[in-house]
């Protein structure tokens, strides 16, 4: 991890109010009926060269922040500003320019990989896209960066389904990593994976940081992948940011309900170390289509009161900040 505080490096990506919305449609023509609310209102800072994490159980909108993030899905209202630019206000050219340096690696391995194509092919079609590099080296950067991932240049000539899962990830990090990019989002890339292989890919993750100063935002469901890689941790419910703070501050002192809740759905070695109360949730995460009033969390939140339900807290504090009414610790 980075030993340099947030506040003494350059921010690479600002997020400000990030919306996302989707129609609900109905009948036979079709009429919007209603919204879903993927993303309702996110504010996020990414520093270079940190990794920074976005946890949450399905359904809270992660993965459509990144991608809305990567403009795979432009927002509905809000600002993706990257390396001073606003995203949303860039012509086709303009921000065909900006993917060179802002990228993704997909949850599954498989899906992501054109299945018609040769690893070589897939690996040197954004480098021919971009014009970035003479085609009599493509061929070059193809075995250079395959090196790189931990396979051989002879994988080249095989298919998307010659490979185990971890290799197709592995391949997904090269076509990534191959432009060379600033920030990598990586949506959930170990959650379709082995154990064993997880932890590899997380190392293979952070040892490419090191080398070639990239800066993440690392999405998954749980707490415990996320320990090891992450500088910071967004805890995020249904569209919003909870908590947020450095990664040690979040397992140590953890501050919104909701994220207790996930630290004790974290399994440890020795259960009996746990030194708080446990927070129990009860029933599943409400529908963004049609979200509570008040704090989005206070029906499942044992600790709910009347100000919980009625008026939704802000995101407060400075290097730890938390939404929520009656903060722990």
């Amino acid at each position: 991890m980075s030993l340099i505080k947030s506040d003494e490096r350059t921010p690479l990506l600002e997020v400000q109010n990030l919306k996302k919305y989707f129609p609900i449609k109905k009948g036979i023509i079709s009429r919007t009926v209603g919204q879903v609310k993927a993303v309702d209102g996110l504010n996020l800072t990414i520093y270079e060269g940190e990794t920074i994490s976005l946890v949450g159980e399905s359904g809270c909108g992660k993965s459509t922040t990144g991608r809305a993030i990567v403009q795979l899905d432009p927002q509905t209202e809000g600002k993706v500003i990257f390396k001073g630019k606003e995203l949303s206000t860039l012509s086709s050219m303009e921000l065909r320019k900006i993917r060179t340096d802002l990228q993704i690696i997909f949850q599954d391995p498989y899906s992501s990989l054109n299945p018609r194509k040769r690893i070589g092919d897939l690996l040197a079609e954004p480098l021919l896209a971009h014009k970035l590099t003479d085609k009599s080296e493509v061929s070059r950067k193809v075995d250079d960066i395959l090196e790189i991932v931990g396979l051989s240049k002879f994988h080249k000539s095989r298919y998307p389904h010659e490979f185990s899962g971890g290799q197709r990830q592995r391949i997904g990090i090269a076509r990534a990593l191959i432009l060379q990019p600033k920030l990598i989002v990586c949506d959930e890339p170990v959650s379709a994976l082995d154990v064993s292989i997880q932890a590899q890919v997380l190392n293979l993750l952070k040892d490419l940081q090191k080398e070639f100063q990239l800066t993440y935002l690392f999405i998954a469901h749980g707490l415990g992948v996320v320990k090891y890689i992450s500088d910071r941790i967004a805890v995020m419910y249904l569209g919003k940011i909870v908590e947020l703070a450095k990664t040690e501050d979040i397992f140590k002192n953890p501050r919104h309900p909701y994220t207790q809740a996930l630290l004790h759905a974290y399994p440890i070695p020795n259960p009996h170390l746990r030194s708080r109360e446990r927070i129990v949730m009860e029933g599943d995460v409400p529908s963004p289509a049609n979200p509570p009033k008040g704090c989005s969390f206070h029906a499942r939140c044992p600790l709910a009161q009347d100000i919980c339900r009625s008026q939704a807290p802000a995101l407060q504090g400075d290097e730890h900040t938390v939404a929520c009414h009656f903060p722990l610790g």
